[in-house]
């Protein structure tokens, strides 16, 4: 494993990756509800405490479990689960001790086929079918390891790097895909309800009809009947004019 990796962001944790396949399947176990930063920092976490240049899987699958998870736990921990991932790594170092005598780079060093290696990676202790298609895209897009057909194998994250799933946030393998959930996307397309008592929009205010405005006439003084045409109420010839009872 002669190329550079950059999962860790760590110049040593980098460079352990880079040279050692047990660290790196290590890693790929650990990239589970994590930041990859993290879970790719966690073998060479592991190696301080063991001490020597390199992780052996001997040596951690005859670990006592509880003085090994209890190395996990330290502070800064291995993974957020130190308890349970502890007793995952454990499991595929003795898968590796008993199926491969202990060397990681034998899982795909003779594999004659993409298919042939997914269906080893499948195979080790905590690797689901996803888990293992990222870790072969891993060995062919960055390791050299390629076998006929490893890209079909790998499905979506074997794809070239024009058309692969992009890394869009920090903290995620980068042939993980990432985006929004279609919930949050129809929330996003929803207009914000009107809470009550709100003013309208002003799109539909602008359609109103102006009220007209208040008059400042002063108001026209209330009148009985007709004024008396002469003074003292008489009519031409000295008659008095009768007034309009308003009964008629």
């Amino acid at each position: 494993m002669a190329t550079a990796l950059r999962l860790a962001q760590n110049q040593d944790a980098d460079a352990l990756l880079s040279r050692s396949p047990l660290a790196a399947l290590i890693g790929m176990l650990l990239d589970q509800q994590v930041p990859m930063e993290w879970a790719f920092s966690g073998p060479y976490t592991l190696l301080e405490r063991l001490g020597g240049d390199d992780l052996d899987a001997h040596l951690i699958a005859a670990y006592d479990p509880d003085a090994f998870a209890a190395l996990c736990s330290l502070k800064p921990a291995v993974h957020r689960y130190p308890g349970a991932m502890a007793k995952r790594i454990q499991q595929l170092c003795v898968f590796l001790d008993e199926h491969y005598d202990g060397d990681a780079t034998a899982v795909w060093r003779d594999a004659g086929s993409g298919p042939e290696l997914l269906d080893r990676l499948v195979g080790l202790p905590g690797f689901g079918k996803q888990k293992a298609q990222i870790f072969l895209a891993l060995l062919g897009k960055q390791l050299g390891v390629r076998p006929r057909g490893w890209r079909e194998a790998a499905g979506p994250y074997g794809r070239r790097a024009a058309s692969a799933p992009s890394r869009t946030s920090p903290g995620r393998s980068p042939w993980t895909r990432s985006g929004p959930s279609s919930r949050r996307r129809r929330q996003q397309r929803r207009p914000p309800r009107r809470s009550a008592g709100a003013p309208m929009p002003s799109t539909a205010v602008q359609h109103r009809r102006p009220a007209p405005p208040p008059s400042t006439a002063p108001p026209a003084p209330l009148s009985a009947g007709p004024p008396d045409p002469t003074p003292g109420g008489r009519g031409p010839g000295g008659w008095r004019r009768r007034r309009p009872c308003g009964c008629g």
